[in-house]
């Protein structure tokens, strides 16, 4: 897509997501539980996406690649051997800031 202004629609119905591994994208897929290859972009500076590519790949929940390599991610992948990715949990970053600011 050039621009839309929201995926939630096309994620739902999706059964395979194919997305750049930007940290929006990966969590927005992965929190609607659905399989997700992610393509890195090794030209980026710092090359960010590789290192959550990475660790979402180290943890279970993606499979990554990059360009050249997506054709045989495609015909290789195991969706099954992909881990569900947890639901986040905002009451313990919430917990954790009113210790810090003694509110707790």
């Amino acid at each position: 897509f050039r621009f839309k202004d929201s995926l939630a629609e096309d994620l739902q119905s999706a059964d395979l997501v194919i997305s750049h591994a930007g940290a929006g994208s990966c969590l927005e897929t992965l929190e609607k539980g659905k399989p997700l290859i992610v393509v890195i972009n090794d030209k980026l500076m710092d090359n960010h996406q590789l290192e959550l590519a990475k660790q979402l790949h180290r943890d279970g929940y993606v499979l990554y690649c990059n360009c050249s390599t997506l054709v045989e991610t495609l015909q290789s992948m195991d969706l099954a051997a992909l881990k569900p990715f947890p639901p986040g949990q905002p009451e313990k970053f919430a917990s954790f800031l009113d210790k810090v600011f003694g509110l707790q």
